[in-house]
Formats: structure tokens, C-alpha cells, sequence
């Protein structure tokens, strides 16, 4: 008899659309739903802000062809950049930013070498999803940029937004 090798099965991650516990109890009870998730790129030192939908799978234009590593050294001279896992939720007044947070990550396209924190952007991705704003450790200048993103994405998500977001990124 052949040595025949089966294929890995492939551990699966399922995005359930809408209320995963809408009229049953079955599968998907506790699923988490990405529907409202948005990744949000700043580019550091062009004071520049644009959505990459590819970064919930790791797979930006930002990190396409990166080899990532947990050693700031690897990607020495790179350029910086914050991920913002921002998560749109509803009131009874409407929608709005509900969960913002900011994840590091620095590229060095020349090396083809990045530094980012893996455990941390699914962390924090997992905190916005919580309705969580976690943005007071980014610098001002970016803080700045995403507060002028999102009021000017979207006037009255950012006003119906909390207090604490629009205070610590715009004062």
C-alpha cells in the first residue's frame, strides 16, 4: 500500500454576516462579526490616511512583500505607519465610531523587512470590535490625522461619536 500523505485540513475563520444569533442557537452562537471592521492606514511622514481592506487578512498594499518581525532592528530606516481598526456600530441616534485602535507597524521596502506585533493588531482589532477607544499612545500629528479622517469621512458618525474619541483626537 501507497504512503499517501492527506491534505492539511485548514482551520477555518468564519465571517458571519449580521447578527450571528438572529432566531437560533446553533452554529455561529459567539462568532464574532468583522462586518463593521475598517483598517485605516497613517502614513506617519506623509501625514496621510487611506482604508485597505486587505489588512484584516494581512494582506495591505503596506505589507505586501514584507517579511515581518517582532525586532525593530529588521526594518531599522523603515517607514512608520499606524493601523486603526475603527468598528462602526448603531444607536438610537444612528451610527457611529464606536471602536477606534491603533496598532504600530514600520516597513522598510528597500530591505523588504517590517516590524509589526502580530498578537497586538489582533488585540486591538479585537478591543475595537469591543467598542474600546485606544488612541492616546500614537503621536499627535497622526492623532490629528485620523480625527480629520473620520469628521471628514463622515460628519455625523463623528458627532454622534464619543466624547473621549473626538477629545483625544482633535482636543
Amino acid at each position: 500500500m501507497e504512503n499517501e500523505k492527506k491534505p492539511k485540513q485548514k482551520v477555518g475563520f468564519t465571517i458571519i454576516k449580521d447578527d450571528p444569533i438572529d432566531g437560533h442557537k446553533g452554529y455561529g452562537v459567539g462568532a464574532l462579526s468583522l462586518e463593521n471592521v475598517s483598517p485605516l492606514f497613517i502614513d506617519v511622514e506623509e501625514q496621510d490616511a487611506f482604508v485597505d481592506i486587505g489588512a484584516m487578512h494581512a494582506r495591505s498594499q503596506v505589507e505586501k512583500g514584507i517579511k515581518f518581525t517582532t525586532n525593530r532592528e529588521d526594518s531599522a530606516g523603515g517607514k512608520d505607519y499606524w493601523l486603526v481598526w475603527i468598528t462602526i456600530d448603531y444607536n438610537p441616534e444612528g451610527p457611529y465610531y464606536a471602536g477606534v485602535t491603533a496598532c504600530e507597524m514600520v516597513v522598510n521596502r528597500e530591505k523588504r523587512r517590517g516590524y509589526k506585533i502580530l498578537a497586538d493588531h489582533v488585540n486591538l482589532m479585537d478591543k475595537s470590535m469591543k467598542r474600546r477607544i485606544i488612541v492616546d499612545h500614537m503621536d499627535e500629528p497622526s492623532k490629528r490625522v485620523l480625527g480629520e479622517y473620520l469628521k471628514s469621512h463622515n460628519p455625523e458618525l463623528w458627532e454622534r461619536s464619543e466624547e473621549k474619541l473626538r477629545t483625544e483626537l482633535l482636543g
